[in-house]
């Protein structure tokens, strides 16, 4: 079925992503030399993907996913070029930060096709977790050598080049993307006719969180995860280079030492075979003892232990969660209400952010992470309650 062709593309795509990820703030602050200007660059780029998950999720169930897919990729392409030639052009730092934005918003397209598409090529002979822990596999990759490639360009070519360099692989990703098309006679689901008025399909996402059975439980224990997973990046380089001491070199192998155990993880999963109950109790009890271990310990190597458990253990509970997720939606319906949900989980990660930024100085750390992690514990037995409840109702 040519499966390894679609993990290229993701893993192609994934690479330029992370590129243009790694290179508006760098770039940014060296122009500026500004921090803050740095800072407002990152948020104008990566705020467009959370907040279009909804609207790109709603076209995955009016669209073709694969036409959504390749139009993300070729469109990545163009608005790379256009950037460079308008920078060429007319000057202006602003042009790398508008291309990376509008790439943010169709590289959520993307994702959201994958998403949409992953149940339908599980159905078509593979098992739904192995079809997820492949595709993870590939994405980790590309986010971890991502900003090592763009590196290593930036070291030799301005950053016009590199952007160039991350077009030509958008257009890899989507060459592959045909490739497997071609090679794959499985049988995409269409999508149905648009009905409703443009906030229908959220409101109809809602409707589906709120009544679907266990649904809400499931988004409320992925937003305690991403909350831990936000305060732990939101802290780590404070707490590495400030409270530890280590140098900013250990906090980087630290950093690698994360993607490496996440992709050891996700093999396992691959050659193994986990009951998914367990699968995501074992997760998410890893990444609360994780985050207790970054909260209290004296030694950088407990803290160490900590990183390495919230980090590792993130993409084994989001497999659980994806499983779930897709037996509980419709699949007519499964586009629209994973946007509205993802945005929901994602948006507990800046707020993990502020509550550090605001509430914390070089002394009270330790007890803002060890605070954040109680409310996590909290979140995870008023679902256990709320799952027992509902089982001894159910008829």
């Amino acid at each position: 079925m040519k499966f390894p062709a679609f993990l290229f593309s993701l893993l192609v795509s994934k690479l330029a992503d992370q590129i243009l990820l790694f290179l508006v703030p760098l770039v940014v602050f060296q122009v500026t030399q500004d921090v803050a200007w740095s800072g407002y660059a990152f948020a104008a780029e990566t705020f467009p993907r959370f907040l279009s998950f909804p609207i790109c999720g709603a076209l995955c169930d009016r669209i073709s996913p694969i036409r959504l897919l390749r139009g993300s990729q070729i469109f990545r392409a163009l608005v790379c070029v256009l950037g460079v030639l308008g920078n060429e052009a007319l000057g202006g730092i602003g042009w790398l930060v508008g291309l990376s934005a509008v790439c943010g918003v169709l590289t959520t397209q993307g994702v959201m096709a994958r998403e949409v598409m992953l149940p339908q090529i599980a159905g078509n002979g593979h098992g739904f977790d192995k079809v997820l822990a492949y595709a993870q596999t590939a994405e980790q990759t590309g986010m971890v050598l991502g900003p090592l490639i763009a590196a290593a360009l930036f070291a030799f070519w301005p950053w016009q080049a590199v952007v160039g360099a991350a077009a030509a692989l958008f257009l890899l990703a989507d060459v592959a993307t045909a490739y497997w098309r071609r090679g794959n006679p499985m049988q995409l689901h269409e999508p149905q006719v648009a009905k409703g008025h443009f906030l229908q399909p959220i409101k109809t996402a809602l409707g589906h969180l709120l009544h679907l059975p266990g649904l809400l439980r499931l988004t409320g224990l992925t937003a305690g995860v991403n909350l831990m997973l936000g305060t732990t990046l939101a802290s780590s380089a404070a707490m590495v280079t400030g409270l530890h001491h280590r140098s900013a070199t250990y906090y980087a192998g630290l950093q690698t030492l994360g993607a490496v155990a996440t992709i050891v993880i996700l093999l396992s999963i691959i050659r193994g075979s986990f009951a998914l109950k367990k699968m995501g109790l074992t997760a998410y009890l890893l990444i609360f003892g994780g985050g207790l271990l970054t909260a209290v310990s004296t030694s950088h190597w407990g803290y160490a232990a900590g990183f390495l458990l919230v980090i590792g253990f993130d993409k084994m509970f989001s497999i659980y969660i994806r499983i779930h997720r897709q037996r509980i939606i419709p699949a007519h319906d499964y586009g629209k209400t994973t946007g509205v949900i993802v945005l929901l989980n994602n948006l507990t990660q800046p707020l993990a952010g502020l509550l550090v930024g605001a509430f914390a100085d070089a002394t009270q750390t330790r007890m803002v992470i060890f605070g954040l992690c109680m409310l996590v514990g909290a979140i995870g037995i008023a679902a256990a309650l709320a799952s027992r409840s509902s089982s001894a109702t159910a008829p």
